[in-house]
């Protein structure tokens, strides 16, 4: 997959829970190669996105297609071509390391599982720790073996659905640093965060989520230049993506 292809295309994408409405007409691309950050608060309608877009939900209206596949009617071709990390660690914590991604290779019908976690163990510093029971590990080294699980068979694209939530500031840099290696080496990560920071240190695109719709998508460039220039006498400060998410949703909660 080329670096200007898309990877991600959704159209009017509607989803409600018990007459609840929670999305509300989404629309937006991801390209291929790229890290989206889907920003948004609890409850705004990210983790629906995402499990509609990973076929583990229906959505009510519109269409999406992933990895050229749409998601209504290619469900199979689309679980094949990517992995999903939630909100919470999915590892065996009775079994180690390397067992863990050896069932995974094995569950994917890998030809050599063994070499596979092995490389993965290497590829994100858990060879010393690979014989250990994974209920051992701490927070970042669990939540770094859920991420090789799910690059296991090298999948073009991955999910991570505020993949660093619970994490101390240690290890969620350490999670930042895995997802921009992703990144560069073309996997196409889409991220969900409740953290402006994680979305400004990680993304090429922000799209930002509220009450089930996405308000605004761009650059953090093209984010700051709908923040009102600020009227400093001396030196001309720039806004934090804070700023800029408090001072969009204030304007559409005016509107």
């Amino acid at each position: 997959m080329l670096q200007n292809e898309i990877a991600i295309s959704v159209q009017g994408l509607k989803k409600s829970y018990k007459n609840i409405p929670v999305l509300t007409g989404v629309d937006f691309q991801v390209k291929a190669g790229s890290i989206f950050a889907l920003l948004g608060s609890n409850g705004a309608g990210k983790t629906t996105i995402v499990k509609i877009l990973t076929t583990l939900l229906k959505q009510d209206e519109g269409s999406a297609f992933v990895n050229n596949f749409d998601i209504a009617s290619n469900p199979g071709n689309v679980r094949q071509s990517i992995s999903l990390t939630g909100q919470f660690a999915a590892v065996d914590e009775v079994l180690t390391g390397r067992e863990n991604l050896v069932m995974i290779a094995k569950l994917r019908h890998l030809s050599n599982p063994h070499q596979v976690a092995d490389d993965l163990l290497k590829r994100l510093g858990l060879t010393d720790a690979a014989d250990r029971r994974a209920s051992t590990y701490s927070g970042g080294m669990r939540r770094r073996l859920d991420i090789a699980m799910s690059l296991v068979g090298k999948p073009q694209l991955i999910f991570l659905d505020e993949p660093t939530t619970g994490l101390d500031p240690e290890a969620r840099i350490e999670v930042w640093k895995i997802v921009k290696e992703l990144a560069g080496n073309g996997t196409t990560v889409f991220l969900t965060t409740q953290y402006l920071e994680e979305a400004e240190q990680l993304a090429d695109r922000i799209a930002i989520v509220h009450k089930g719709r996405i308000i605004v998508s761009g650059t953090l460039a093209e984010l700051k230049k709908l923040f009102p220039p600020a009227k400093v006498e001396y030196i001309e400060k720039q806004p934090t993506l804070e700023e800029i998410f408090l001072a969009i949703i204030g304007k559409k909660e005016e509107n």
